[in-house]
């Protein structure tokens, strides 16, 4: 990003400097018997006051002005700028021509003639409105192109990504770990209570099931959603037993609510393999979702540190992350910080 500025930066300077060279030495070249001294004093004078001027404007523009949402209040303040600066340039230019002709030399019949061109207002006002007003369409064409095309390569990368954000989709849903753990819980628990055994096999078919069936879609109700969590919570608890305590606080409206499979199944997933099953006390998950404003926010907090293991890939969170681009774009966000003693996971989507 700070590599792009600078570049950015650097195509600009050498732009303006460029440019406003360019149009002056053109200007200078048209005219006959002209002094060395008017050639350079013109090139040179005119260059800094056409490169001052603009830049001014630039500086307002890049702070003012929101090119994403360009609407009537940005135009008016495009069009008051561009405005002041076409009277700035031409106030600069009277200026140094007035100074040029009290202390600078002598001045030849073409330079008299030239400067009493200058003299009459209208002309001095359309040359400043022209030459102002070039400069503010080829900024916003430039600006427009950039915005355009920088839109086009983050689509070109996220189609890219997307085949291979669908297979880490896939991989994040069936943790091999999970399963081959619950297998074996399940059969240990056969030799205790086999009515258990059959209820936790019957929940580790249900996330399979949900896992394959639901991974091809982009939106289920939240309802749907939390019963795959008490699932997954009753199978974790058949290993970690007391030391796992689940708590949920769910608005009843946000229960119908559309949201994308899997991502709260992988908070939890996320908290339980990460937090509560590294602690010998184990400790408590906390499941809330709540409407804020004009979004959806789910929270998942558990006890424990902020803190992976070496091996660990991360999946889980890059998989929420990338899925979240990808349905959302930037409407969406996704947070991971340790908060008094405990990782808070949040996600935030727009309701549509």
């Amino acid at each position: 990003m700070e590599l792009s500025k600078k570049k950015n930066n650097y195509i600009f300077w050498t732009l303006q400097i460029g440019g406003w060279g360019f149009i002056n030495v053109l200007s200078v070249f048209t005219l006959k018997q002209v002094s060395v001294e008017f050639l350079v004093y013109s090139v040179v004078l005119g260059t800094i006051i056409g490169v001052f001027s603009t830049s001014i404007l630039r500086w307002y523009l890049k702070r003012n002005i929101q090119f994403d949402k360009f609407g009537f209040q940005e135009f008016l303040k495009v069009g008051i700028s561009f405005l002041v600066t076409a009277a700035l340039f031409g106030a600069l230019n009277l200026l140094f021509g007035f100074l040029y002709i009290k202390f600078g030399p002598s001045l030849t019949e073409s330079e008299l003639n030239l400067f009493k061109i200058y003299d009459n207002p209208w002309i001095q006002v359309m040359n400043s409105l022209f030459l102002i007003g070039a400069w503010v369409v080829t900024y916003l064409v430039i600006k427009l192109l950039l915005k355009l095309n920088k839109e086009r390569i983050e689509r070109l990368e996220l189609n890219s990504h997307l085949k291979q954000a669908q297979l880490n989709t896939l991989k994040g849903q069936i943790n091999p770990h999970f399963m081959f753990n619950s297998l074996n819980n399940i059969r240990g628990l056969m030799l205790e209570d086999v009515e258990k055994s059959r209820e936790m096999l019957t929940k580790l078919s249900e996330i399979l099931r949900y896992s394959l069936t639901k991974n091809n879609i982009n939106a289920i109700a939240v309802k749907e959603e939390l019963e795959m969590v008490d699932n997954y919570i009753d199978l974790s608890k058949i290993q970690l037993e007391d030391r796992l305590d689940f708590e949920k606080s769910i608005e009843k409206d946000t229960l119908d609510v559309q949201i994308p499979p899997m991502i709260i199944q992988l908070l939890i997933e996320n908290a339980v393999k990460h937090g509560i099953s590294n602690l010998k006390a184990g400790g408590r998950i906390l499941l809330g979702i709540n409407k804020l404003n004009d979004g959806l926010q789910i929270e998942v907090r558990n006890t424990g540190k902020l803190k992976m293991s070496k091996d660990s890939t991360q999946l889980g969170i890059k998989n929420i992350k990338q899925r979240l681009k990808l349905l959302y774009a930037d409407s969406a966000s996704f947070s991971l910080e340790e908060m008094d003693k405990e990782v808070v996971a949040k996600i935030k989507i727009p309701l549509t």
